[in-house]
Order: C-alpha cells, then sequence, then structure tokens
C-alpha cells in the first residue's frame, strides 16, 4: 500500500528577479511568462509528491490578482493539495515584494492538475495527501468542488471543439483569380 504523504512534503518555493524582456507594454509581468513560471514550480511539487514524471493535464482558476512591476521579485510557492488515483491538485501562489520599499503582496493564484506517469507512459497511483494546516484543510475541502467543476468544463469544450474541428477538418474551397 502506498504511504500518504503532507502537503509538505511536496511544497516548494522559487524567487526569481523580473527583467525588461519580461513585462508587456503596460510595464507589468506578462501573463504567459507568470503562467511558464507557475507550471515549472508545480511539476516539481507533483513530481516530489509522486516520484513518478508527471504531466499537466489542465490549469484551472489562474487568477492574476495584482500586477508584478519591475522594481519587484517574485515568490512562488506550490504544494500538491489533493489527489486522485494518478491525478493531483497542485496550488500555486505568487507574492511579489518591492525591492525598493519592501511591500509584500500576494499576485497570483491558481490550480493546477498533473498525471503521474510509470515508466511506460501509463498513469500509475500516486500517495493520497493529509492536509494539516487551516489553510490545506480549506484548499483539500473544496478540491471535489473543483474537481466537478473541472468535469464540467471538459464536457463543455468537448462538444466545442467537436464544432471546431468540423470548420477546421474541411479543406478550404481555392480562389480563382
Amino acid at each position: 500500500m502506498m504511504k500518504e504523504k503532507n502537503c509538505d512534503a511536496s511544497r516548494v518555493y522559487r524567487a526569481s528577479r523580473v527583467f525588461p524582456n519580461d513585462f508587456n507594454n503596460h510595464n507589468t509581468l506578462f501573463g504567459g511568462r507568470l503562467l511558464s513560471d507557475m507550471d515549472q514550480v508545480a511539476s516539481i511539487s507533483a513530481a516530489k509528491h509522486s516520484r513518478c514524471e508527471c504531466v499537466t493535464v489542465s490549469t484551472d482558476a489562474v487568477e492574476f490578482l495584482k500586477p508584478i512591476h519591475p522594481t519587484d521579485y517574485v515568490c512562488f510557492e506550490s504544494f500538491v493539495i489533493w489527489t486522485g488515483n494518478s491525478s493531483m491538485e497542485v496550488c500555486i501562489k505568487v507574492h511579489a515584494e518591492n525591492l525598493k520599499t519592501g511591500e509584500k503582496r500576494l499576485t497570483s493564484i491558481a490550480f493546477f492538475t498533473f498525471v503521474a506517469l510509470d515508466e511506460n507512459g501509463k498513469p500509475t497511483k500516486v500517495p493520497k495527501i493529509i492536509p494539516e494546516t487551516q489553510e490545506e484543510l480549506y484548499l483539500f475541502e473544496r478540491a471535489q468542488q473543483r474537481a466537478e467543476l473541472r468535469t464540467a468544463k471538459k464536457n463543455l469544450n468537448k462538444e466545442m471543439i467537436s464544432y471546431l474541428k468540423k470548420e477546421t477538418e474541411t479543406e478550404p474551397e481555392p480562389i480563382s483569380l
């Protein structure tokens, strides 16, 4: 039987500086850049929990709460907050600190879902999670709601994709000149 693990066993922190090429025309950090960093940190949490190769299945509830500016450094925190059979939900929190004033603020939160893979690339079982802190318990207790929302969204997207494929699978009519 697989041993259960607490959330802290998968906790990852990463701090990074932001540079001029990381910013958009509003002089705030590109959302895509932030998502890439979130995915990297979350993937480490998933691998630490499962001790397997993991793939990102979904990014849910990404909330950009406050902008990140050139005077900031960014700190990422991620940890597994819920597990299924082979899937894991990872919470990612992003804080920024103004390096001139010392002001700290929560800038973004997100939930990413990963699946653990065995040596043959097939989904494999992962340890169950044991929440301990008030924050972990809160997130864990609401995981079923988030899973139901993901399933509903996935079903809606499947329907939408079936219509989009019909449009993209047909060859366009040649244009006569």
